[in-house]
């Protein structure tokens, strides 16, 4: 049984992020981060999750299991190692797949309740990032919204550290393992959104390609197409010597733009994707496709988590969260819902169209790390073409118009893109509200 908790969403204040916020006067950053989820990776070692927790030191865990998961087999024999290893679960399988706000505030109250000392999560990035915003409210207090980024919430940052999580992913795709993001979608303002605070990143990952053996090729597909778009945007985001520099350590932001550790591990997941996704896809007995799309997941989101995500996510949310009419028919349930790596990687080639010019090298560089082959200076259609080839052979939608949109809707659509400003920071070249209406255009039918 489930409780429906109320949610205040305060009307955003905002502001629309211009050129110039790319031409900041005065002196330049000069310092990158990089920081990863400690990782055991490898075919059976969910079997050690019990022994994780332990190490932790949790006794009593809050357990976060997708219930499709729950459903096809994967998550019981996991939890039971969880119990011969004498952690007392609290086991909570409302998940929501692109969970809302709601989905998160039931959490948060069930967390509440439970009186625990650590968390794990079981499943895809939904019921991770579920036990992320669970952990974060209920150990710090206050309402979900306090704490999503501005200028939609109010960024309110955590004071210490959370209580630890143990994230077991099931699907090759988010990344959340490794990243200090949990994104939600918030019906009443019509879009999704995040909250990030580096505090929020899972303590251990446990990355086992066996899990992904049930998972259907949609949801493979969907997913892997994250991991290529996270990896993309990583390595093709500003240089992280062009932002300001902070006035305090507080005040550098999670996305600190491309830096030569960042781009190590972007470059490799799209090697891998290029490698293995089709094979993934095609296949659930391809573990090893499968495992290399796992791997890339975690290396993807420990490139974007330092240098961030732009263009392409800045479109998904709104494109995700305005309407909920689309059903991909190889997705599970019948919720109607936009896949959250269909929503980023519809606008991609336009968007790396748009931003080739700020780095051509670097986008040339992205086309060879994701098909193996060598393109002419000045091919603008690179990258976009790559990727159009890689989203017509595993099944994805072709543009922003099979989602369910059309013209009338670019107004709302740029509204909703421009809100991330998060994001915008660290795109390559800056968008104006006149360049994102032309990139979701162009975005309505990649093929």
């Amino acid at each position: 049984m489930t409780q429906e908790v109320p949610i205040s969403v305060p009307a955003s204040s905002e502001t629309t992020p211009t050129a110039e916020d790319h031409q900041t006067a005065g002196p330049h950053e000069t310092i990158f981060t990089i920081e990863a989820t400690p990782v055991k990776f490898g075919a059976g070692a969910a079997h050690d999750a019990g022994w994780e927790l332990r190490r932790l030191g949790v006794t009593r865990a809050f357990v976060v299991v997708d219930p499709e998961v729950r459903a096809r087999g994967v998550a019981d024999p996991i939890l039971q190692r969880m119990r011969d290893a004498g952690v007392d679960l609290v086991e909570y399988d409302d998940v929501d797949t692109e969970p809302s706000i709601h989905a998160f505030a039931r959490a948060v109250h069930a967390a509440r309740e439970a009186r625990v000392d650590g968390f794990a999560a079981i499943g895809g990035g939904s019921a991770i990032d579920t036990a992320k915003v669970a952990n974060l409210v209920s150990t710090h207090g206050g309402e979900i919204m306090d704490y999503v980024n501005p200028p939609v919430g109010g960024g309110r940052k955590p004071p210490s550290a959370l209580r630890p999580l143990l994230a077991i992913p099931t699907t090759p795709g988010s990344g959340s393992e490794a990243t200090t993001v949990a994104i939600l979608d918030i019906p009443e303002l019509h879009l999704k959104t995040g909250i990030s605070h580096r505090t929020m990143r899972p303590a251990q990952a446990i990355v086992d390609p066996e899990l992904t053996r049930t998972a259907p090729s949609a949801v493979i597909a969907s997913a892997g197409l994250d991991v290529v778009c996270h990896a993309a945007e990583s390595f093709l985001s500003r240089p992280y010597t062009t932002r300001p520099r902070p006035a305090t350590p507080d005040d550098r932001p999670p996305y600190q733009g491309s830096n030569p550790v960042a781009d190590l591990w972007s470059s490799q997941a799209l090697r891998y994707g290029g490698q293995y996704l089709r094979r993934a896809v095609a296949s659930d007995d391809d573990v090893e496709a499968r495992g290399f799309m796992m791997l890339s997941a975690t290396m993807a989101g420990v490139g974007f988590g330092s240098a961030g995500v732009h263009i392409p996510h800045s479109c998904a949310y709104p494109i995700a969260g305005l309407r909920h009419t689309y059903r991909h028919p190889g997705y599970p349930g019948t919720k109607l819902f936009v896949p959250h790596g269909f929503s980023v990687i519809v606008t991609a080639p336009a968007s790396f169209r748009f931003t080739f010019d700020a780095a051509p090298e670097r986008h040339l560089q992205a086309a060879t790390c994701l098909t193996g082959e060598t393109y002419a200076p000045g091919d603008r259609d690179a990258l976009p073409n790559a990727l159009i080839a890689l989203m017509r052979d595993i099944g994805a939608p072709s543009g922003v118009a099979e989602l369910g949109y059309g013209e009338d809707d670019l107004p709302a659509l740029v509204e909703g893109a421009l809100k991330q400003q998060r994001l915008l920071a660290v795109a390559p070249k800056m968008p104006t509200a006149q360049d994102l209406e032309g990139i979701l255009r162009d975005s309505m039918h990649n093929w």
